[in-house]
């Protein structure tokens, strides 16, 4: 864990929080380093305002205007709406879990509102470029070894064909792969979903099975990286960065553009938006209602683009 400005007994709350986080709710590593990031932020503005490292009994005496006063700073430096609003939500996380664990109750970070951060929609891929993403063909010509091409276009594959979010595919063991047409994965909160596993997508992680030239053991990682560890989600991006180019996509053509572009390519098709809810594990049926918004702005630039009145 990165070094914090805080006194030890919040340096202890802080690795057991992360440790709760980690093990029993499955947050991946990259949240989890945002999330530590985040309450690092607000730590070393409390340093500071408070003249030295804050402890549980300072955390517990904070007052709202205290957290005004670190929104205004970061605000002061450039942090959009958005950013401050996830460093609130970090902070306020380790503070519910001070309070369910008798460590005192941070009152002032739930007494102060979030800032109002604008609803921006999901940005899918067209359902031609959405095909192509898992095309080894457009790899033609790259010197990394076949298994390797092999490998992103099967993680690909199933972040379009089956909706999964990165972190859901790379946390798959060898063992979760059959020949069924469908895959359980862990999302979120530890729940386990079954999700369609196409047979063109079912091809592509058999191919780099037979390819692969690691020992692919049952209970390990089934992608995994040049070393045999499990493959690093930075890796993905990448193999996505290099398909953006060839395909001369924009750079919201992302790994986890391919989920949203399942979704909102299921529901222009006539999905049903409670079975799609399903498919990508979300909690609440209000954050799939978005992709209802993104097929209707479709929709209405279509009819602007092709009606000749419009």
């Amino acid at each position: 864990m990165r070094t914090l400005n805080a006194a030890p007994d919040v340096t202890a709350e802080i690795a057991r929080w992360l440790g709760f986080l980690g093990n029993e709710k499955r947050v991946s590593p990259r949240t989890l380093e945002a999330y530590t990031r985040d309450v690092g932020q607000f730590l070393e503005f409390l340093t500071g305002h408070l003249g030295g490292a804050p402890s549980l009994k300072q955390l517990a005496k904070l007052a709202p205007a205290d957290v005004r006063a670190f929104m205004a700073a970061r605000r002061s430096g450039g942090l959009s709406s958005r950013s401050l609003m996830r460093v609130l939500a970090g902070a306020r996380s380790f503070a519910r879990f001070l309070e369910r664990n008798g460590k005192g109750k941070v009152g002032a970070l739930s007494a102060v509102r979030a800032p109002k951060v604008g609803k921006t929609l999901p940005k899918p891929l067209a359902i031609a470029a959405a095909k192509r993403i898992s095309d080894t063909e457009l790899r033609a010509g790259e010197t990394r070894a076949p298994w390797v091409i092999a490998r992103d276009a099967a993680v690909l594959g199933l972040l379009y064909g089956s909706g999964l979010r990165i972190s859901e595919a790379l946390s798959l063991k060898r063992k979760d792969f059959s020949a069924s047409d469908a895959i359980t994965v862990t999302g979120k909160g530890n729940k386990t979903r079954m999700v369609p596993l196409l047979p063109q997508v079912a091809k592509l992680i058999a191919d780099y099975i037979a390819l692969c030239p690691l020992d692919l053991a049952d209970d390990g990682a089934l992608f995994v990286g040049s070393r045999g560890g499990p493959l690093n989600p930075r890796i993905v991006q990448l193999a996505m960065a290099r398909l953006r180019g060839t395909l001369g996509l924009p750079d919201t053509a992302t790994p986890h553009a391919l989920r949203h572009s399942f979704a909102t390519h299921l529901l222009a098709r006539g999905g049903d938006l409670r079975a799609i809810q399903e498919l990508l594990g979300h909690a609440s049926l209000s954050t799939t209602q978005i992709y209802t918004a993104v097929d209707s702005e479709r929709l209405l630039e279509v009819y602007t683009n092709a009606h000749p009145r419009a």
